[in-house]
């Protein structure tokens, strides 16, 4: 139940037989007055109620979680889903089978990628009439942990490739998370430097000696 409409003798006493009925709390929920209160005469006959409406007003995670969830059923992939909050991003991780995680996410994470997409297109435009903005980041039994660690390896060798040959070199395309974390890697290398080049969802990373100011994008 999202939204209730409730009545009182006062608009408080409606407010709080809505809240009731929906066993929120009122900084969590949206308050419309439908109809004020009115005596009649003699202040009986005729006498109106107050009527409200009351919403709970949208929870990031809660909607999330349920997306998820959802589309994973579609999907027949069972799943239980865990988040957390740092700084500006929503964290939910995503468990289950082995073999239900593997078609989650995909060749080189392909499909988890795309469900990321598509969960924070449906959730921010359901926040939008909150005026509220929402980044979220999806993991699956810690692929993008282990992807991590394995494109840093990557980025180490290659930038000792680059050094020796004084040659640059081109990696394969990658999300705007995969190249964030070849450029951390290395930004402190003052032998090389890495910019991006290319156009989305083709934008790859480029590992080069350092002769010129580039921006890492």
């Amino acid at each position: 139940m999202n939204g209730v409409e409730a009545t009182g003798k006062t608009v408080e006493e409606a407010i709080e037989a809505g809240l009731k009925l929906l066993g929120a709390e009122r900084e969590n929920v949206r308050v419309e007055i439908l109809e004020e209160p009115s005596r009649g005469l003699f202040g009986i006959i005729g006498t109106k109620q107050a009527r409200v409406k009351l919403e709970l007003k949208l929870d990031v995670p809660t909607l999330t979680k349920e997306l998820i969830t959802e589309i994973c059923e579609k999907m027949g992939v069972g799943v239980s889903v865990q988040h957390e909050k740092r700084g500006d991003y929503y964290y939910f991780y995503i468990s289950g089978s082995g073999k239900d995680m593997g078609i989650l996410i995909g060749r080189r994470g392909e499909t988890l990628d795309a469900l990321q997409y598509l969960v924070n297109l449906v959730v921010n435009k359901k926040l939008s009439k909150e005026g509220v903005r929402a980044r979220i980041i999806l993991d699956a039994e810690g692929y993008r942990k282990k992807r991590e660690k394995t494109l840093i390896r990557l980025a180490k060798r290659l930038s000792e490739k680059v050094k020796k040959t004084g040659t640059k070199v081109v990696l394969e395309p990658m999300n705007p998370q995969e190249r964030r974390v070849i450029h951390s890697a290395l930004q402190g290398d003052e032998k090389i430097e890495t910019y991006s080049e290319g156009v989305e969802p083709y934008r790859k990373v480029v590992i080069a000696p350092k002769n010129n100011e580039r921006n890492a994008q």
